[in-house]
C-alpha cells in the first residue's frame, strides 16, 4: 500500500523541518579570517629564488640576441628576443626540442655551455627553497587553514561548532554522524584533528588547529556562518569553555551554547552571559546517583535512552537505600558526592589524606591518612558499610582502592571514578557497580539535549511517573525494540508533514492506536513506543492507544527503522493512510483514481 517514489520527491523537495536544532538565519557577521596569507607566504619564501631565475633567464636571452650567429648561406645573423626565449625555455627545462634556425657558431655555444650551467644552479636553488617551504610548519599551517576556510564557507547545512575534540567530542561525533548532524571541530591538539580524518564518519567533519578560547579562531571555524546552529565548549579547560561561552553570547546571541565546567564559580560567570545551558559533570553524576537509589528503573531507562543510537540496555543496579557509605577522594566530585548522599539521609564517612584535608580542618565524619593503607581503611570501619566510593583523580589509587575494600568487605556497593578512557578495560574488569566517567555523562547530556529536544523534556518528565512506570516502559521498549535502541525521532501532524491525515485528525476522533498500523498489513501494529506527545504547552507521557490526535501536535517516538518510515509512508501517502485507518484499497496514483472514477474520501 505505500508508494516509495512519493515518499522520495518528499523528501528530495519537501521541507526539512526534523534538523535536531531550530535554526534562525541571521546575517553574516565579519570574520577576521584571511585564507590569502598563504599566497603572500609563499611569495615571501619564493621572492629571492624567483628573482634569481628570472635574472638568470634574462642574461641567457640578452646573452643570445646579441652574439652574432651566420645564416645557412654564411651571412651574418642575430636571433630575435622571441626566439632567444624559447631556446632557453626548452633548453632550462631540459626538454631539448633541438629546434634551431640555424647551427650556432662557436661564440654562441660558449654563450649557451655558460648558461646551462647556470639555469642548472638556479633551478637547483629554487626547487630546493620550495622543499624547505613545503616542510615550514609556518606554511602547512596556512595551508590547512585555507583548506579548513573553504570547506566551511562551502557548508550549506546546519552545522554545530564543537569547541574541544576529547574523548566527550568522541563519543558525540558517532551518533550525531547518525543524525546526519554536520559538524566543524576545533581543537588545539594536532593529533585529535587528524583523526577526524581516520574516523568513518559518513560526512566529512573539517577540523582545525587552534585556540578555542580564541575568537579569531572560532571566527574561522564558523561562528560568523549563518548556518552555525550552536556551539558545544567541551575541553578539558574550564577558563577556555568560559572564553568560548563569551564569544558565543557576544557575537552571535542568537545561537545555542551548551558548555562543560566542573567549577561553580566558572558556571556563574558563564551565565553571566545570555542563556548558556552549563553542565557539571560531577554535580550531574550526583543527582543520577540518587535517582538510582529511589528509582533503580528510572535510572535505568534515563542511561538507556542518553547513550545514543545502538546502546544496549544497562543491568538495573540495586544501589543500598539505607546505611553508611565510605568516601575516598574529597576533591571536587566527593563534596558533590556527599552532598547528594546525605540529602538522601544516609551518613558519609570520607577518608582524606592530611595534605588535602586543607584549612576547614578535620570533621567528625572525617577520617585523616592514606586509604591505601590497612589501619586507616579500618578507621574507617567498612565492614559496618554499605556503599564505597573510590572518587580520586588517579585511576590507579581508585582501582587499588576498589580492591582493598572489597577484600574487606565483598558486599559492598561500590562506585568507582574513570578518569581516563585507557583504563576502561581495568575498570570493566573490576565489575564496579556504578561507573562515574565524567566524559560519558557529559556526552549523555549533551546528546539528549541536542539530538532531539522533545528527548530532554521526556528525560526531565520522566522521574515524576515512578519506578513502577519505568520498569514497564522498560519492557515495553525492550518487547517492541530489542535490548539495542534502534531509533528515535520526532513526527509532526501539520500539513507538510503529514498531508494525508489531516482530513482524519480534522475529524476529531484520531485515535493514536489507528495509525500506529503497518501500511502493508493493517492487522500488524508498528513496533514503535510514542514517548511523549507535546500539544502546544502541554506535554504527555507514553500516551496510549485511546489518546486523540490533533493537528499541531508533535510526538516523539522509539521503534525500528523499517517501522519508522512505514509510518513515514502512512503520514504522506493517500492509499497508504486510507487503507490503515479505514481498511479500504484505493488506487496510489492520480491515473488510476481517475480511471476507476473513485474520488478518494476520509469520511467513514
Amino acid at each position: 500500500m505505500s508508494n516509495p517514489l512519493l515518499i522520495f520527491w518528499r523528501q528530495l523537495f519537501g521541507r526539512d523541518d526534523q534538523t535536531p536544532l531550530d535554526i534562525k538565519r541571521v546575517p553574516r557577521i565579519t570574520s577576521g579570517a584571511q585564507a590569502s596569507a598563504t599566497i603572500f607566504l609563499i611569495m615571501r619564501r619564493m621572492r629571492a629564488p624567483l628573482i634569481t631565475l628570472i635574472v638568470i633567464f634574462a642574461l641567457s636571452v640578452l646573452g643570445l640576441t646579441l652574439i652574432p650567429g651566420q645564416d645557412a648561406a654564411g651571412q651574418p645573423y642575430r636571433m630575435g628576443f622571441f626566439d632567444a626565449f624559447y631556446f632557453m625555455s626548452f633548453t632550462a627545462t631540459t626538454i631539448g626540442f633541438g629546434e634551431l634556425p640555424f647551427a650556432f657558431t662557436t661564440a654562441q655555444r660558449l654563450w649557451v655551455t655558460f648558461t646551462i650551467y647556470l639555469t642548472v644552479i638556479g633551478w637547483a636553488y629554487a626547487i630546493g627553497s620550495l622543499l624547505t617551504l613545503l616542510q615550514d610548519r609556518a606554511f602547512r599551517e596556512a595551508l590547512a587553514l585555507q583548506r579548513f576556510t573553504r570547506k566551511v564557507a562551502r557548508l550549506r547545512e546546519p552545522f554545530l561548532l564543537m569547541a574541544g575534540f576529547g574523548r566527550t567530542g568522541e563519543l558525540l561525533g558517532r551518533p550525531f554522524d547518525e543524525l546526519g548532524q554536520q559538524l566543524v571541530v576545533i581543537d588545539e591538539s594536532a593529533e585529535r584533528i587528524d583523526a577526524l580524518d581516520l574516523a568513518s564518519y559518513h560526512a566529512d567533519v573539517p577540523g582545525l588547529v587552534g585556540d578555542a578560547g580564541n575568537p579569531y579562531h572560532l571566527g574561522v571555524a564558523g561562528l560568523d556562518h549563518p548556518d552555525c546552529a550552536g556551539v558545544l565548549a567541551l575541553t578539558d579547560d574550564d577558563e577556555a569553555n568560559l572564553s568560548v561561552t563569551m564569544a558565543a553570547a557576544l557575537l552571535r546571541p542568537d545561537v545555542q551554547v551548551i558548555a562543560r565546567t566542573v567549577s561553580p564559580a566558572i558556571a556563574d560567570r558563564m551565565h553571566a552571559f545570555g542563556t548558556p545551558t552549563v553542565i557539571n559533570p560531577f554535580d550531574r553524576f550526583g543527582d543520577l546517583l540518587r535517582l538510582g537509589l529511589r528509582a533503580p528503573a528510572s535510572f535505568q531507562l534515563m542511561t538507556w535512552l542518553e547513550s545514543g543510537l545502538g546502546a544496549a540496555l544497562p543491568s538495573r543496579g540495586r544501589p543500598p537505600r539505607d546505611g553508611r557509605w565510605v568516601l575516598c577522594g574529597y576533591g571536587r566530585f566527593g563534596q558533590h558526592l556527599a552532598a547528594d548522599l546525605r540529602t538522601e539521609g544516609l551518613e558519609v564517612t570520607v577518608v582524606e589524606p592530611e595534605d588535602a584535608v586543607g584549612a576547614a580542618g578535620k570533621e567528625p565524619w572525617m577520617v585523616v591518612g592514606d586509604a591505601s593503607e590497612p589501619g586507616v581503611m579500618a578507621r574507617a570501619d567498612l565492614p559496618s558499610a554499605v556503599g564505597f566510593v573510590a572518587g580520586t583523580s588517579n585511576d590507579t589509587t581508585n582501582l587499588s582502592l576498589v580492591a582493598a575494600a572489597r577484600r574487606t568487605n565483598p558486599e559492598l556497593f561500590v562506585v568507582a571514578r574513570q578518569n581516563r578512557q585507557a583504563n576502561a578495560p581495568l575498570f570493566g574488569a573490576m565489575h564496579i557497580d556504578a561507573m562515574f566517567v565524567p566524559a560519558e555523562v557529559v556526552a549523555h547530556e549533551v546528546y539528549a539535549q541536542v539530538s532531539t529536544p522533545m528527548l530532554w523534556r521526556f528525560l526531565q518528565e520522566m522521574p515524576a511517573k515512578g519506578d513502577e512506570w519505568a520498569a514497564q516502559l522498560v519492557d515495553r521498549l525492550t518487547g517492541r525494540c530489542g535490548r539495542h535502541l534502534q531509533a528515535m525521532w520526532k513526527v509532526r501532524f501539520i500539513r507538510s508533514d503529514a498531508p494525508a491525515l489531516m482530513a482524519w485528525l480534522a475529524a476529531g476522533d484520531a485515535r493514536l492506536g489507528d495509525v500506529m498500523r503497518s501500511p502493508e498489513d493493517r492487522d500488524r501494529y508498528l513496533r514503535v513506543v510514542p514517548l511523549l506527545v507535546r500539544r502546544g504547552e502541554d506535554y504527555v507521557l507514553t500516551p496510549d492507544d485511546d489518546f486523540i490526535l490533533a493537528e499541531g501536535d508533535e510526538m516523539l517516538l522509539a521503534g525500528r527503522p523499517a517501522d519508522r518510515r512505514a509510518l513515514d509512508t502512512t503520514m504522506i501517502v493517500d492509499s497508504a493512510s486510507e487503507y490503515v485507518l479505514f481498511d479500504r484499497n484505493v488506487p496510489s496514483s492520480w491515473i488510476w483514481r481517475r480511471l476507476a472514477r473513485k474520488p478518494l474520501t476520509l469520511s467513514r
